[in-house]
């Protein structure tokens, strides 16, 4: 009988005491959010791995998890079906593969993102892009190949040049194919 009255009397002592903060359990969950909202942006909020500033690995790295790069890597990195956020202050020359890319530092070697790869204004990347999505925020430097869209298969190609053949006059096939190509 005194059981069923704790969880009572705890629930409406729960407002009480979280307002005064008298009890520890209150102010324990307290400071764990603070030093997460008040982490600094550079941090990616789902990586579970990261590399930090003072860091700098040479070789070849694989995983399924989302990776924060934010000091040197020298070699291959694939992560699979996971992202790989390369910070401000990462400085990658290696082969990435992932679901998805974010470049805010340099990136020098290939890329190739299942999802996305998004370059922000602090971000520089040099070499190859192949993904099915890209955004370049203004001020973002690309150097390099960029192939974007879905890729096509060879059935798909064959169905949409005879569609093109059919519907349009030969001449304006040739540019048909070519602006085709240049379509992100």
């Amino acid at each position: 009988m005194w059981r069923k009255e704790e969880p009572k009397s705890q629930s409406a002592a729960e407002p009480v005491t979280a307002a005064s903060g008298a009890v520890p359990q209150s102010s324990t969950p307290g400071p764990a959010p603070v030093p997460a909202a008040g982490s600094p942006l550079p941090l990616s909020p789902r990586a579970v791995a990261c590399i930090t500033q003072g860091i700098r690995i040479k070789g070849e790295i694989t995983g399924k998890e989302d990776m924060f790069v934010d000091g040197a890597l020298e070699g291959k990195l694939d992560l699979g079906n996971a992202s790989c956020t390369v910070g401000p202050n990462g400085k990658v020359k290696a082969d990435i593969t992932a679901r998805e890319v974010i470049v805010r530092g340099n990136v020098e070697g290939k890329v190739e993102a299942a999802e996305r790869v998004q370059l922000w204004n602090t971000g520089r990347l040099a070499g190859e892009v192949r993904t099915e999505r890209l955004a370049i925020e203004d001020g973002a430097i690309l150097r390099g190949k960029v192939e974007a869209g879905k890729p096509r298969g060879r059935g798909a190609e064959t169905q949409v040049n005879s569609t093109a053949a059919k519907s349009e006059k030969p001449k304006a096939g040739s540019a048909d194919a070519a602006s085709r190509a240049a379509v992100i």
